[in-house]
């Protein structure tokens, strides 16, 4: 009992882990992804004229579109440089409220005043010792054109310049922290050389269902455009993830088969132990399946017994670790100090499922082995 309520309360407490940590992911992305993203199926840019915005904007459950320009560039700060994702913006970004919260420094703005303002990733702040709040600095942004050689003497002519002010920096996690910029569209228009291509295009719904609307803009875009809701940007990472939680599970549930065997062994010694309590029964009139199911109760009772227990001791766990995170990370530069716990009503089913199939495969055999007792009584009384 004592085994396969361990096994139990470790089987929910692994799933709820790998819960939080899902949970904790799309959180993280959430606040930099959008909830809808279009893309071309083709290259890495396409025609977003001022018709096909109206025709998406006119969508049904259709909130926010905006535009984005994404590409690489180098950038230079005073005698530092890196080379970074520059993301133009159109200014309706701000309104989708996805990176507010996670502004550390400076202020979410892309324009004030006639001056443009680049909202920079936390980890590329540091890399350059960049001072957001100072403006006498400002960033220069260097882009290289695709043109072939012809003579051309002057290197300047290979790639071009813009400068831009820091206006703020955001922090969410070190992928987007040590790589994003986010400038102004028309920005990186101009740096970039994109005139009225686009990357992509943002969308965020009027709190409509996403996957409603992702299927009426697909349905709208055709086979051109891929159209993408906030699991399937980040497809391989979660299919990972809801991977390591399937094996995860089925080597615990091998475990618990494993710890089982305990259950089997009880069964068969207690039918042999009781051999003269079975003739006893069956010279009373119990059948074989009266006998039979006897056994398979008592196994059924350790079973549920110790999976009861380990269901409450495995809740208590996580909620503990919800309410207190006595467990951290381990690291001080983790996004959240304690393991991220989600308990979920599934996880207890599933364990309680396998628990009831292994307790019912290995307390059929001892159950037999009961009733053959009887079968042998009652031959041997036909006999006499």
């Amino acid at each position: 009992m004592a085994g396969v309520a361990v096994t139990t309360a470790a089987l929910i407490i692994v799933l709820s882990v790998f819960n939080g940590l899902e949970t904790l992911l799309q959180s993280l992305n959430n606040s930099f992804d959008p909830e809808i993203k279009v893309q071309a199926t083709r290259g890495k840019s396409f025609e977003a004229s001022p018709e096909l915005i109206r025709r998406i904007e006119s969508i049904e459950g259709v909130g926010i579109v905006t535009e984005v320009i994404e590409d690489y560039a180098y950038i230079r700060y005073r005698q530092a440089n890196q080379i970074v994702t520059i993301k133009g913006v159109s200014d309706n970004f701000i309104d989708q409220h996805r990176i507010q919260g996670n502004i550390v420094e400076g202020e979410l703005k892309l324009h004030e005043n006639g001056i443009n303002y680049a909202i920079i990733g936390r980890g590329i702040q540091f890399t350059l010792s960049i001072a957001v709040t100072d403006p006498m600095f400002p960033l220069e942004v260097y882009y290289i054109k695709n043109v072939k050689p012809s003579g051309i003497l002057d290197p300047s002519q290979y790639y071009s310049k813009e400068t831009i002010v820091p206006g703020g920096a955001f922090s969410i996690v070190q992928a987007f922290d040590d790589n994003y910029v986010l400038v102004p569209l028309e920005f990186a228009k101009n740096l970039l050389s994109y005139g009225n291509k686009r990357t992509s295009l943002e969308i965020k719904t009027d709190g409509a269902s996403i996957f409603d609307v992702e299927d009426r803009i697909q349905d709208l875009l055709g086979p051109d455009f891929n159209v993408l809701n906030n699991e399937e940007q980040h497809q391989d990472l979660y299919r990972l993830l809801k991977m390591e939680k399937l094996f995860a599970f089925l080597a615990l549930s091998l475990l618990m088969i494993i710890g089982s065997i305990n259950i089997f062994f009880t069964l068969m010694m207690l039918a042999l132990d009781k051999k003269k309590d079975i003739t006893v029964l069956s010279s009373m009139g119990a059948s074989a399946q009266v006998v039979r199911n006897i056994f398979l109760a008592e196994g059924v009772l350790i079973a549920a017994s110790g999976a009861f227990l380990g269901a409450i001791l495995g809740g208590v766990l996580c909620w503990l670790q919800i309410r207190y995170g006595f467990i951290s990370m381990g690291m001080e530069t983790s996004v959240t100090q304690g393991y991220p716990i989600k308990v979920t009503p599934i996880d207890f089913i599933a364990t309680l499922a396998v628990v009831a199939i292994v307790t019912m495969v290995i307390s059929i055999r001892p159950a037999k082995l009961a009733a053959r007792f009887v079968n042998n009584n009652e031959l041997l009384g036909k006999q006499v």
